[in-house]
């Protein structure tokens, strides 16, 4: 009887442990400041990615009022604020989400005016992008599940 409680204790460890880490997380990018020309200059937005945890799977929602819009950009045209070579479709309704789908650095840019260039831009980094790739989810549950049946073909 105790061998049967003790195996579904660690299923219910394992549930736990593996709901917590599928879970994405939603990001509204600038928080209370919203996707705007940034008051103070270009550094807001690269403030506010600092203080984010970004995770694979999690979203990025894009909020504004006024003429604004959002693409995602390669660093190049990141660092130059050019509104050539986009790699996705310029988003131009609020508010426009973006999942974080790999690893790396990921850019965002404001193409209306001379938004970018006044600090209409952020820039997210998710995991360890100068190293081999940390465990992900997927493989972090695969291990998990077979740590389990090991447990209970063991017990």
């Amino acid at each position: 009887m105790a061998g049967g409680f003790g195996r579904i204790w660690c299923l219910v460890v394992v549930v736990a442990v593996l709901m917590g880490c599928a879970t994405a997380e939603t990001h509204m990018v600038g928080d209370d400041l919203g996707w705007k020309v940034p008051p103070g200059g270009p550094i807001a937005y690269s403030v506010w990615a600092d203080k984010q945890d970004f995770e694979i799977g999690d979203t990025l929602i894009f909020n504004w009022t006024g003429n604004h819009d959002v693409v995602k950009v390669s660093k190049s045209v990141f660092d130059n604020c050019s509104t050539t070579n986009v790699l996705e479709t310029i988003q131009s309704t609020s508010p426009a989400n973006f999942t974080l789908d790999a690893n790396g650095t990921h850019y965002f840019i404001c193409t209306v005016s001379n938004h970018c260039y006044f600090g209409q831009k952020v820039a997210v980094s998710i995991g360890d992008t100068g190293t081999a790739p940390p465990i992900t989810t997927t493989a972090f549950s695969v291990v998990l599940l077979a740590l389990a049946f090991s447990l209970f073909t063991h017990m």
